[in-house]
């Protein structure tokens, strides 16, 4: 019996374009991330910045990003005198107790600190917050501070304005400020390196990257193992971040790789978006056993705790993980607590690049 045109179009669809349909629609749709489906929105809960690498934080409701990561974050910087050699709370956990201060109305950052062998009295001094190319060069001396083992360009304040605290330090040392405006920058090492990353990007003095991000949720479950071993609370400013989210499931943000954050709803001062390239996971030294308040550093936590479990990163398995370093995109704007954070690309792929 002959087949009608209608049957015989059936058989050719059948028996040729079926396969050819099938075989697109399952090798060329979408495909769910091997690394999980996106997490929500998280919401910004606490900004910190840390003007002197090392020293005491700020706590804010507001900040403006910069390329170079927040403004004020670890533009300046102790030294030793006169190699220059960086001075960090790992060698002397005491720095935290230098505590600067940050006067809008004169754009001053004020530095103080407890005077050695006494109760009452203590350091201080005053410099410009934003000072201009004029006002360095009248009273800095321009020189190569090394941090790292690599040279950067920076401003040396005078030892008369900082000679006192060379006492606090048991050594001379000095005063250290790059301008993330107008200096030379400081290209990004390891993960931030351009044929990383993909474009040319810079910091002032942080170790790596411009911005640091951790999450509530993880400190959380952090801390819900640190005390079943000692009896104590480890408090997220130990690890030094810029930015502090609420967070999903704890340590979700180990597969952050492109974040955005969103304006606030009716804020005048953050009217736009922002995006961080995540570069990394953030490796540990002990600097988060020490207490920022009191200086004095634990001998155990959160250090043991972290590194029973979070030794995670394929490329520094010496080292445990906490937060996640990021890269501004653009020229930035105004952050503000209560923003909401949206995770736009989530990977499996992170691995630390150690160096400098």
């Amino acid at each position: 019996m002959a087949l009608s045109n209608a049957s015989q179009l059936a058989v050719i669809f059948l028996t040729f374009l079926l396969p050819i349909l099938t075989y697109l629609y399952f090798n060329h749709r979408p495909k769910e991330s091997s690394a999980g489906p996106l997490p929500p929105p998280t919401e910004i809960t606490d900004i910190f910045i840390h003007p002197i690498k090392s020293c005491h934080y700020l706590t804010v409701k507001s900040a403006k990003l910069l390329p170079t990561g927040l403004d004020l974050d670890r533009h300046w910087m102790w030294v030793s005198y006169p190699k220059l050699e960086f001075q960090t709370i790992r060698q002397n956990s005491r720095m935290t107790l230098i505590r600067p201060s940050y006067d809008a109305k004169s754009d001053t950052l004020t530095v103080v600190a407890p005077a050695p062998n006494s109760i009452d009295q203590k350091l201080q001094f005053s410099v410009p917050a934003h000072p201009s190319q004029e006002w360095l060069e009248k009273n800095t001396e321009f020189v190569e501070a090394n941090i790292w083992g690599k040279e950067t360009p920076a401003h040396a304040y005078s030892p008369e304005l900082t000679g006192p605290f060379n006492e606090f330090f048991g050594k001379e040392v000095r005063l250290v400020y790059k301008s993330p405006f107008f200096d030379a920058p400081r290209k990004l090492p390891s993960n931030g390196a351009e044929k990383i990353l993909g474009r040319p990007a810079s910091t002032c003095f942080p170790d790596l990257m411009p911005i640091l991000v951790g999450c509530e949720s993880s400190i959380d479950e952090l801390n819900s193992r640190v005390r079943a071993n000692d009896d104590i609370t480890i408090d997220i400013h130990r690890f030094r971040p810029n930015i502090v989210v609420k967070g999903n499931k704890p340590w979700d943000e180990d597969r952050w790789k492109t974040l955005r954050i969103l304006p606030k709803p009716g804020s005048k001062s953050a009217t736009q978006s922002f995006v961080l390239d995540v570069t990394q996971r953030c490796a540990r030294c002990q600097v988060p056993n020490v207490d920022p308040e009191s200086a004095e550093k634990h001998k155990r936590q959160p250090w043991d705790t972290l590194m029973k479990y979070r030794r995670i990163d394929e490329g520094i398995k010496y080292k445990p993980c906490f937060g996640m370093l990021c890269v501004p995109r653009g020229e930035g704007g105004m952050l503000e607590v209560g923003m909401k954070m949206e995770i736009l690309k989530v990977t499996d792929k992170h691995r630390y690049i150690p160096g400098f």
